[in-house]
């Protein structure tokens, strides 16, 4: 009987090409995927798989967390398959120590090349892999001290996704600083938070508008919508905007709460999710507008890691929010508005 493999990857071309290749292959039937490790569990209550293939980035739960639950539950050859296990990192370490057989690392750009190139190595490691069945996965027995070191950098490792996002936030003046910025983009720039302080109902038209005349693709954010490369979600009038996790992934969440430095949505409550939820992972970005909104969560985002800029004073058509970010120690670059697009496609 051919090994029976599902593939596990939020890459609908990863999945595709994967496919491909190991089925070329007769000793090996790839006879599902999923997008992630929550409809892989679909699949697998139906079909349990000989050997299952695995990313670390994805949607609702990442894979090192699903990798875990899998040698709890019913022990399986796993090989792993993420641009994030370089060797001698971190995370391929605890991949391996969590109970992966093997680990491929993937390039973040080419993958497709790169599976292609790879195809005869690929198929070796699925037959080793399943030649490695196990009844129970048994760690090392480790005292338990330094079971709970292992565990915070397990913790650590995971924030390691390659995906980057930018928040941006503005007040008066901003509909303009922003179209400027945003005009000067492309579409490879990472997903991109924005709160402008703007009334109900105005954020939707603002962002069509936007969305007509960018590269970007640009619209009024929803609870769930993912921050991707090329992406800019727009905070709704009225309503506060966090970014938060989604597994590996960044998602955003919309929510109606009474207003945050006089203001709803506001800068604050973005910029400090950010901080907890990005890290260093971020770049923040404070623009032209009155009061000081936004300024300590920029100074949250600082330090947790995050990179933050501010636009400078001659640029500014109201030197609030970026100067009492300035006073605050919050800022690591004061840019004019003309050389912000040019930085975040430098730095990001």
């Amino acid at each position: 009987m051919p090994i029976k493999v599902l593939i596990v990857d939020d890459s609908a071309v990863v999945r595709q090409v994967m496919s491909q290749i190991l089925n070329s292959s007769s000793q090996i039937e790839v006879y599902d995927t999923a997008q992630d490790p929550i409809y892989a569990e679909q699949k697998m209550n139906k079909i349990w798989p000989d050997v299952i293939v695995l990313d670390i980035e994805m949607p609702r739960m990442d894979g090192i967390t699903f990798l875990r639950k899998i040698m709890k539950e019913h022990p399986t050859p796993v090989v792993i398959c993420s641009s994030l296990t370089g060797k001698g990192t971190e995370l391929a370490l605890t991949a391996m120590h969590a109970g992966a057989i093997d680990i491929v690392t993937k390039p973040e750009l080419g993958v497709k090349d790169f599976i292609l190139d790879y195809k005869n190595k690929f198929c070796e490691i699925i037959i080793s892999a399943n030649q490695a069945k196990f009844n129970k996965f048994k760690h090392k027995n480790i005292p338990k001290k330094q079971l709970l070191n292992l565990a915070k950098k397990d913790l650590t490792s995971i924030t390691n996704t390659t995906d980057r996002i930018i928040a941006i936030g503005t007040s008066t003046g901003g509909t303009t600083a922003l179209e400027s910025v945003l005009l000067n983009l492309n579409r490879t720039v990472p997903g991109i938070a924005v709160v402008q302080h703007m009334p109900e109902k105005f954020t939707a038209a603002f962002a069509k508008r936007l969305n007509s005349i960018c590269d970007l693709n640009v619209k009024e954010a929803e609870s769930g919508d993912r921050l991707i490369n090329g992406t800019v979600l727009i905070a709704p009038g009225g309503k506060h905007m966090e970014v938060q996790r989604s597994g590996a992934q960044y998602i955003v969440q919309v929510f109606s709460a009474p207003p945050v430095n006089r203001h709803c949505p506001s800068v604050d409550v973005l910029f400090r999710s950010v901080a907890k939820n990005v890290k260093k992972n971020a770049l923040g970005i404070i623009m032209t507008g009155m009061g000081d909104d936004g300024a300590r969560g920029l100074l949250d985002m600082k330090q947790n890691g995050a990179t933050t800029i501010a636009q400078d004073e001659k640029s500014s058509i109201v030197f609030g929010m970026p100067k009492i970010a300035i006073e605050m120690n919050a800022v690591d670059h004061i840019i004019g508005l003309d050389d912000i697009p040019n930085y975040i496609l430098n730095n990001s």
